[in-house]
């Protein structure tokens, strides 16, 4: 790569960081203040700003506003903020090891998987773990489903693409018919909560899940930054990737537990949201280029931006109603995905 075209990459980069980050702190000032009891932005900002030890005087008085803010906007912005950007980031790392566009945890079945595995804790009254408990379910069952996906996807020392997909469908297909059984064998309120799960939902999320979310997420994001490399090498070719020092099963391995810590964590608190690692990778691709660790990163910053306009529209779309995130990130994510396939059938006759 030349000079010039090094400075270009870096600065359409940059322009993309600037941008997607500008974007991301309106949506929060935004989300933060708009809701049955209105806030202005400097109010937001002031409250911030002394939480951090700065005093000001755009601080709400009123310790209502006070208390909303802390005790429900934040924490649901925060939330939202993190899990777009593992899901995203999962996305990207499991378009990475497979090979494939279509590669994303609710596509080929990690996310009902790990629904499905909160769903036993929550209908068998499961307290192992305590409170941790249908989180560490969700873990397992979002890192099962991807074991099985795998699996059955690699044939002859390769991963084939349509059936990594059929896989996929078989095991949403599985976990849709569990989540249905598991309603059926529960009572009202167990019903309640795996509904919650199938649509998704930011309402409710508080300080200690947020902080849950935080530690599982930041290290399996971490470990992901750090292989960015080694998916940059795979890209190349399994061969030429051996040939370069890198172990692939190994690699492969390492990073479907990676996808299903960041699924299982991201869903754990607020169910199934579709596509986030679909879009989001695909889109920042298009604007860098493939490189991974910049595509990692972006699709963190992005992710969490998505989602964070996503829970302010389930809010205010509404009058004092809650429409499930899932679904409007689904209505987003199903077009997107039609265009994505026409696109590579336009370009490259289709997918192996």
């Amino acid at each position: 790569m030349s000079v010039a075209a090094r400075g270009s990459s870096a600065v359409r980069r940059t322009t993309v960081v600037v941008v997607t980050a500008a974007a991301l702190l309106i949506g929060v000032v935004l989300s933060a203040g708009l809701g049955q009891l209105p806030i202005g932005p400097a109010e937001v900002v002031g409250s911030v700003l002394r939480a951090v030890g700065i005093p000001n005087g755009w601080a709400p008085t009123d310790p209502l506003i006070e208390q909303t803010l802390w005790q429900i906007r934040f924490p649901r912005i925060v939330m939202s903020l993190l899990v777009g950007a593992l899901l995203a980031v999962a996305g990207a790392v499991m378009q990475a090891i497979f090979g494939n566009p279509l590669a994303e945890p609710g596509v080929v079945g990690v996310s009902s998987g790990a629904a499905l595995g909160a769903a036993l804790a929550i209908v068998l009254g499961l307290s192992t773990f305590g409170s941790w408990t249908p989180a560490v379910l969700a873990f397992a069952g979002g890192l099962a489903a991807t074991l099985v996906v795998y699996s059955t996807a690699r044939a002859q020392g390769r991963t084939e693409s349509v059936t990594l997909i059929l896989t996929g469908i078989a095991v949403n297909a599985f976990g849709g018919a569990g989540l249905a059984l598991l309603m059926f064998a529960g009572n009202t309120a167990t019903r309640e909560q795996i509904v919650f799960w199938q649509l998704g939902s930011m309402n409710g999320s508080r300080w200690p899940e947020v902080l849950i979310v935080v530690v599982v997420g930041a290290a399996a994001v971490t470990g992901a930054i750090v292989l960015a490399r080694q998916y940059d090498l795979l890209a190349l070719g399994e061969r030429t990737a051996s040939h370069l020092g890198v172990r692939v099963e190994r690699l492969r391995v390492v990073s479907i537990v990676l996808v299903a810590l960041m699924t299982g964590v991201a869903v754990a608190f607020v169910g199934i949201i579709a596509f986030v690692g679909l879009v989001v990778p695909h889109l920042v691709r298009m604007l860098l280029g493939p490189a991974n660790r910049s595509l990692i990163l972006i699709s963190l910053l992005g992710g969490g931006m998505l989602l964070v306009y996503a829970d302010l529209l389930a809010r205010t779309l509404v009058p004092s109603a809650d429409l499930p995130i899932g679904v409007l990130t689904s209505l987003i994510g199903g077009p997107f995905f039609y265009w994505l396939i026409r696109r590579s059938r336009r370009k490259a006759g289709g997918w192996a």
